[in-house]
């Protein structure tokens, strides 16, 4: 399947594919952009994996950019932003993670797109597109995300407990998902959620507080506490 794209999107997503090509990494846009795309939602913010490295990609996006504009580095995560057209723009190196029982912060290795995909929370936040020549445009959908977002379904692209307990704040971010969106749990992931709940207490409260804010601000802010009460 490919993505439709406008006009502005493809110019940006043909530069990012370019770049990439002229430092011979693959690149793609993944997750909440791809997610809310297909829904129909506004969305500001791109996020971009390349198998390589994702600073350098960002550099040599910004070089090809008139005015240039500022890269922010964040170097400790491997990750760097920039605004193109008033569009934020991350880019980070694919990677593979894993976790202490006691931390949501992973260990982090470079690692494929497919191990990338692998680490994201839900099926509908997997979702890739390809940058790259040959396949430009095509929608990479490894656990079935595009048939979840058409039965409006939150469920985990691995087994639940590898992936709620791995960072448990993912629980709250599908409460919040099925509240902002009018999705279902499905009975496996929101049975994890139930299974893992005590796990919760490695999370900071600020992030804690955070999915509770934005739950609050939810058109129906009841529907996400009572699956948080359940």
């Amino acid at each position: 399947m490919l993505l439709t794209l406008q006009p502005q999107e493809r110019n940006i997503f043909q530069l990012i594919g370019r770049c990439a090509r002229q430092i011979n990494v693959p690149a793609y846009v993944v997750g909440g952009y791809v997610r809310d795309r297909l829904l129909g939602r506004a969305t500001k913010d791109i996020d971009v994996v390349c198998v390589g490295d994702g600073i350098q990609l960002a550099e040599t996006v910004a070089g090809h950019l008139s005015p240039r504009p500022k890269v922010v580095v964040y170097r400790r995560f491997g990750t760097a932003m920039l605004r193109c057209e008033g569009i934020e723009i991350e880019f980070v190196g694919a990677r593979r993670e894993s976790y202490s029982p006691d931390s949501r912060k992973p260990d982090v290795e470079q690692g494929s797109l497919e191990d990338d995909q692998n680490r994201r929370d839900f099926t509908i936040n997997a979702l890739a597109v390809s940058l790259n020549e040959g396949s430009f445009g095509h929608i990479i959908d490894p656990f079935n995300g595009l048939a979840h977002l058409e039965q409006k379904i939150i469920k985990t692209p691995l087994d639940p407990g590898h992936t709620f307990s791995d960072d448990p704040l993912r629980m709250m971010r599908a409460i919040r998902f099925s509240t902002q969106l009018g999705f279902t749990i499905a009975p496996d992931t929101l049975n994890g959620i139930a299974h893992y709940k005590s796990r919760i207490h490695i999370i900071s409260k600020e992030r804690i507080a955070t999915e509770l804010e934005k739950i609050l601000m939810t058109p129906k802010p009841s529907v996400g506490f009572n699956l948080l009460f359940d």
